[in-house]
C-alpha cells in the first residue's frame, strides 16, 4: 500500500497548489504537519504560476492499493 502526504495551499491568484511527500512517518501528527506547512509558507520558496502561497488549505494522507492482474 502506497501512502502520500498531500499538503494543499491557496495561492495569491486564488488557485490551489499541492505539495506531496511519499511515505510519511506512521506517527505523524496534525500539529507537526501544520507546523511544517506554516514553515513552508514563511520560507516563501514555492510559487505556483508566478504567485506566492498565501495560506494552508488542507492536509491529508492518501492511501492507494494496487493489485496486479
Amino acid at each position: 500500500m502506497a501512502k502520500v502526504l498531500e499538503m494543499l495551499f491557496d495561492t495569491a491568484q486564488g488557485k490551489k497548489f499541492t505539495i506531496s511527500v511519499d511515505e510519511p512517518r506512521a506517527d505523524l501528527t496534525s500539529l507537526e504537519v501544520d507546523t511544517g506547512m506554516q514553515a513552508l509558507l514563511a520560507s516563501n520558496v514555492f510559487y505556483a504560476d508566478g504567485a506566492n502561497l498565501v495560506s494552508a488549505y488542507q492536509a491529508r494522507i492518501v492511501e492507494r492499493n494496487v493489485t496486479a492482474l
